[in-house]
């Protein structure tokens, strides 16, 4: 990720993490300028910042719009636009100099992580070469850039080595990885690998680690990765921006790949995988959105039962090709949408959730601590492998939990399950 980019560089120069704004000499503030809500949050923790701290730089999405962060805080030092890492590192050499010390400068061999030692993301790739009509990331982060596979792989072996035991692959569209470079031949370990999404999943499942798989679009060499997830070697799991389902309507956001049957593609990865977990994002109210678009969108997602679902209003973005559509949908009809849809969402989480009481599953624990509802007893939080960090279930665990730490591997049997989380016991 970019700002565990950053930190590692500056910590390798010397630098200290500061646990607070009062303890520290200057402030960088990592930015996400894609939708209205997030330029929104980005300039309040701007102001924040000013506010605590009063030396800040900028940096991330919202920097490549100057303009729009100066003219509400002009006491920013500077602004520099997204993965502008060496312009970060100029303006605070410039503003806060380093001061050499060769204990400080020690830097651990993973880098410096913002997430805990047991997870790690792997980001293979930036910018985009998709025109969607909603979005701007390739205006903000520029076309695809994808990293040497090699370069990749030495990562994700650092990281294993230090302890990690699960990687999270992400990028703007990770089954275009190695698309700019041609797909050029690697050797790694006594293997020849291309550079492409199906030899790098086949060379990250060597490490023997959980590694998990996000933001893919259904191109049709997706499916050769399917047997990879059957035999083990990476999890089986799938984060699929789907964004819709009607034709007219994917048409309209000139998604890549709109014109495939994905019904047809889903039923095929479940015949070759069927622990296969699907995660996907969707946009209710799309401009032009029909009822009857609308309609066939619930009943694309009743026949596709998709695992985990998030899905948010359509909001018009600075810039987006979206905006000059007609007949953008009122938002009291997007939220009565909203609302529908979720409902349904919910019902296939509970009902899929549901299936795997009684079974035993194997667990990440994320933390262990006191159970708030009962006090004294010991509670441990994991997740399976279906189950990616912050963003989807989580799976209370109790029992024998001596052994239990942040980190481990186990096995234990479910015996509930709600809307979206599960309940195990350790034996």
């Amino acid at each position: 990720m970019d700002s565990e980019r950053i930190l590692t560089q500056l910590r390798s120069e010397g630098y200290r993490i500061a646990p607070d704004y009062a303890g520290a000499d200057l402030v960088v503030v990592n930015t996400c300028g894609f939708i209205d809500s997030a330029i929104e949050e980005s300039l309040d923790a701007i102001g924040e910042a000013i506010k605590e701290n009063g030396k800040v730089i900028v940096t991330g999405c919202l920097g490549a719009n100057p303009q729009k962060i100066l003219e509400q805080h002009p006491q920013v030092l500077r602004v520099t636009g997204p993965h502008a890492y060496d312009d970060v590192l100029t303006a605070v050499h410039e503003y806060l100099p380093p001061r050499h010390d060769p204990f400080l400068d020690l830097v651990p061999e993973q880098g410096v992580r913002l997430t805990p030692s047991h997870y790690a993301y792997l980001k293979i790739s930036e910018g985009c070469n998709n025109r969607c009509s909603f979005c701007i990331i390739p205006d903000l982060r520029g076309r695809l850039v994808s990293r040497r596979l090699d370069d990749v792989l030495r990562e994700a072996e650092r990281l294993a080595r230090a302890g990690v035991k699960e990687l999270l692959v992400i990028s703007q569209d990770t089954s275009a990885y190695g698309s700019d470079l041609r797909y050029p031949e690697i050797h790694w370990q006594g293997e020849t690998f291309e550079t492409r999404f199906v030899d790098l999943s086949r060379a990250l499942g060597t490490l023997g680690i959980w590694v998990r798989m996000h933001y893919v679009y259904p191109y049709p060499h997706v499916d050769a990765v399917l047997p990879l997830m059957a035999e083990g070697k990476i999890l089986p799991y799938l984060d699929i921006p789907f964004q819709h389902a009607s034709p007219s309507v994917l048409k309209r956001m000139r998604r890549p790949a709109h014109a495939e049957n994905t019904l047809r593609r889903i039923e095929a990865w479940r015949a070759i995988c069927p622990d296969l977990t699907l995660r996907s994002t969707f946009i209710v109210g799309f401009p032009g959105e029909t009822d009857a678009e609308f309609e066939q969108l619930l009943q694309w997602l009743k026949s596709a039962q998709i695992d985990r679902v998030g899905a948010f209003m359509y909001s018009p973005v600075e810039g987006a090709k979206a905006n000059a559509l007609a007949e953008h949908i009122p938002v009291s009809v997007q939220q009565e949408r909203l609302d529908t849809f979720m409902q349904i969402a919910q019902e296939i989480s509970a009902q899929r959730l549901n299936q795997k009481v009684g079974s035993i599953q194997t667990l990440l624990i994320d933390s262990v601590m006191e159970d708030p509802d009962q006090s004294g007893e010991i509670l441990a939080i994991g997740r399976t492998r279906g189950d990616a960090p912050e963003v989807d279930g989580i799976v209370e665990v109790r029992g024998n939990l001596d052994a239990i730490r942040s980190g481990s591997f186990v096995e234990a049997r479910i015996v509930a399950a709600n809307d979206y989380d599960l309940e195990a016991v350790i034996e």
